[in-house]
């Protein structure tokens, strides 16, 4: 959505200062606005009575009525009402579906899971699936559609700023983001589509790994690479929403593919109990090589195995050579590895820093582990919907004063 200002734009960057503050305060008074914001005293006044008239804030009991006694007049205390409005944030990955609703702060009210079958999917099934499991959530929540207030759905495709994919060869990324901006155009005022990867970023940006931290890629690293980048504090995305697509890792020495760390781990232990390498006492010789999953591989691993830990290591120069592609391209400070997988990569992580080349010639980025775990895209997509709510807030009709609802 693109929001046209309409207020004097004075009394706007007020009302969005004050807002601002109340979105990450508690309860607070007049005199905590004017030293947070820099307002005189009958401006903050006269927009905190605004903001309260449109919905955002509730007027708590003074100074005076919760025991805060000071002599004079008791101060009026105000707060944010997280429950004046709900986001919904969408995982709509490959083989399943994650719908979560939350309050204007991001709180959980409810979430809700549906498995999709990637041989049985088509652009239409994807589209009913979604809105069912977010209609379900909303239900769960005990919520309602008009209540919500923003959308946003996460895609393993690239998505530019309209919220489209581009044509994949095979239809691959049509199936996978069904123009979802106009799916949730009749259920939201704001709606927004974004690659998962991207929504990782925001994930470890507000909650995680990158927080403070201006330059950094977000690896989603299971089963198949997938990037969002942060450069100087800003999302990068491109033309058509490839900023961050790996398969030019197909052309890069030591990385070879975009296959993640999951299949490369599994690629290598299957390796090593071909060739017999793995020590005598190393409970991965033990293990069906055609039932073996990385976690089994990386459990181990993370028990000491020396036969788990050796294979955990033959995987990290791989990692290391995608760090160094985007410590060059992007001179990242930080490269975050994402996702389920990110509780076990500690090894891999380690052998990676040791096999960063010197020849970057920049400082390398460092390498550390997510600790959001598998729902960092719902986590991303939830932050992402209230970063929408919170940046147009003042433009939406439910927030309007209650003369301008009266006269539209």
């Amino acid at each position: 959505m693109d929001a046209t200002t309409t207020m004097p734009s004075l009394r706007r960057h007020n009302l969005d200062a004050v807002l601002g503050h109340a979105w990450d305060a508690e309860a607070f008074t007049a005199s905590d606005v004017i030293a947070a914001v820099g307002l005189t005293r009958s401006t903050a006044i006269d927009v905190l009575d605004e903001l309260s008239a449109r919905g955002l804030l509730a007027e708590m009991p003074n100074a005076r009525a919760v025991g805060e006694y000071s002599k004079g007049r008791p101060a009026r205390r105000f707060a944010f009402r997280p429950e004046a409005g709900v986001v919904v944030g969408v995982d709509a990955g490959r083989g399943h579906l994650t719908a979560t609703v939350a309050d204007l702060r991001g709180e959980t009210l409810a979430t809700s899971r549906l498995t999709v079958d990637p041989e049985l999917d088509s652009p239409e099934r994807r589209r009913r699936a979604a809105e069912a499991t977010v209609e379900a959530t909303l239900k769960r929540a005990r919520r309602s559609r008009t209540q919500l207030v923003a959308v946003c759905v996460g895609v393993p495709a690239p998505v530019d700023r309209a919220g489209r994919s581009p044509v994949h060869h095979d239809g691959f990324w049509a199936r996978m983001n069904p123009d979802f901006v106009d799916t949730f155009a009749m259920w939201a005022p704001l709606v927004r589509i974004e690659n998962d990867a991207t929504l990782a970023a925001v994930a470890e940006r507000v909650h995680g790994a990158a927080a403070g931290c201006l330059d950094f890629v977000a690896l989603l690293a299971g089963e198949r690479f997938g990037a969002g980048i942060s450069v100087d504090g800003h999302l990068l995305r491109g033309a058509h929403g490839g900023a961050g697509e790996t398969v030019a890792f197909d052309r890069v020495e030591g990385v070879g593919s975009a296959w993640g760390l999951a299949p490369r781990c599994v690629d290598a232990a299957r390796a090593a109990l071909a060739s017999g390498s793995l020590p005598l006492d190393s409970a991965l010789r033990d293990v069906d090589p055609d039932t073996l999953e990385a976690k089994t591989v990386l459990d181990l691993a993370a028990a000491g195995d020396a036969g788990a830990l050796g294979v955990a290591h033959a995987v990290g120069p791989a990692l290391a050579g995608v760090a160094a592609m985007f410590g060059s391209l992007f001179d990242v400070e930080r490269v975050v590895v994402s996702g389920a997988i990110a509780a076990g990569a500690g090894p891999i992580i380690e052998a990676a820093m040791d096999a960063i080349p010197d020849s970057l010639h920049l400082p390398p980025p460092q390498i550390v582990p997510s600790t959001l775990g598998a729902d960092i895209v719902s986590i991303g997509a939830v932050a992402a919907a209230v970063e929408s709510a919170r940046t147009h807030a003042l433009d939406l009709d439910a927030f309007a004063l209650p003369e301008d609802r009266a006269r539209a």
